[in-house]
């Protein structure tokens, strides 16, 4: 098949505080509503074989970080990181297996194997930085994806595409010196994370939009940012933050975007995908919490995925 998606068997593993919005119902909710409206018959459904290497994780976090990582892991009970971010015994295994996915993921695409994947997994990772876990995130899945993509010999420039409701602060931290990596994130502000959001590169493009933003103004503000900025890059692998907390109903973000949003801004990256990557895309879940919400825009990026 031409699209693979990843899910992760370990994702029911990691849970943080009770009533937290990031918690293993949004994976439930993700791959229901796929099955039930036959989307994913469409797809090659796998789980990664295996947790992240060693060297993929250091190439973009620190190791003193990744021992502070697994040295905070409990064997019972929680453990704060930040006052959003918990361990759980669950949460480090099921973080390594995410990673991994997209670590496999890049090397499905880059190998020939199939030309797009979609990695429905958690806990996210685009708020992790190269030294720190915030918002969430442990480990930084799509910065780990670009990261594997520059080792391999073919690839000398990528973009990550992040339309989550918040800044993708994790991400342009880890590649804000890195110019082979262009990281372009459209984002409510002011508004969590409140960081690096105004760092000037000319590999960062930062799309700000007040809360309350709806379709018109967030499609043209992609367009005026993006489309001019993929095209002086020239990327020979995209990758998506697929964020879906953008959404008119979700409980943690103020702007006001539908399915179609999120549908439309996908094919446009396939659009980008055709002319600079002979349609190479790796696609990671980053944010949503509406469960409904978060089902039928996820249905709609991977039906936009598919073509």
């Amino acid at each position: 098949m031409d699209v693979v998606l990843f899910t992760n068997p370990l994702s029911d593993r990691h849970r943080m505080t009770q009533g937290h919005p990031e918690r293993p119902a949004r994976a439930r909710a993700i791959l229901e509503h796929l099955e039930t409206t036959g989307l994913l018959a469409e797809v090659e459904a796998r789980h990664p074989e295996k947790a992240v290497t060693p060297e993929a994780l250091a190439r973009v976090h620190h190791d003193d970080y990744i021992g502070s990582i697994e040295a905070a892991s409990p064997e019972s009970g929680l453990e704060m990181l930040d006052p959003d971010t918990w361990l759980s015994p669950g949460s480090l295994g099921a973080a390594r297996l995410a990673a991994g996915a997209v670590e496999e993921a890049a090397n499905l695409v880059l190998g020939g194997s199939c030309r797009r994947v979609f990695c429905a997994v958690r806990p996210p990772g685009h708020h992790a930085e190269r030294n720190l876990a915030m918002g969430f995130c442990f480990f930084n899945n799509v910065a780990l994806a670009a990261a594997a993509a520059l080792d391999h010999p073919s690839v000398e420039r990528v973009a990550i595409l992040d339309f989550d409701v918040h800044h993708g602060n994790g991400t342009v931290d880890i590649f804000k010196d890195t110019p082979a990596v262009m990281v372009c994130s459209s984002f409510q502000h002011p508004f969590y994370p409140y960081r690096y959001f105004d760092l000037v590169r000319d590999n960062l493009v930062h799309t700000p939009l007040p809360a309350g933003t709806g379709s018109r103004e967030f499609r043209h503000a992609i367009e005026r940012d993006w489309l001019p900025a993929i095209a002086r890059h020239r990327p020979q692998l995209l990758l998506v933050s697929a964020g879906f907390d953008a959404h008119a109903h979700d409980p943690l973000g103020g702007l006001m975007l539908t399915e179609d949003d999120f549908r439309w801004v996908t094919s446009l990256i396939v659009d980008l995908a055709n002319q600079h990557t002979n349609g190479r895309l790796i696609s990671t879940l980053e944010g949503g919490y509406n469960l409904k919400a978060l089902a039928r825009s996820t249905a709609a990026h991977l039906e936009a995925i598919l073509g």
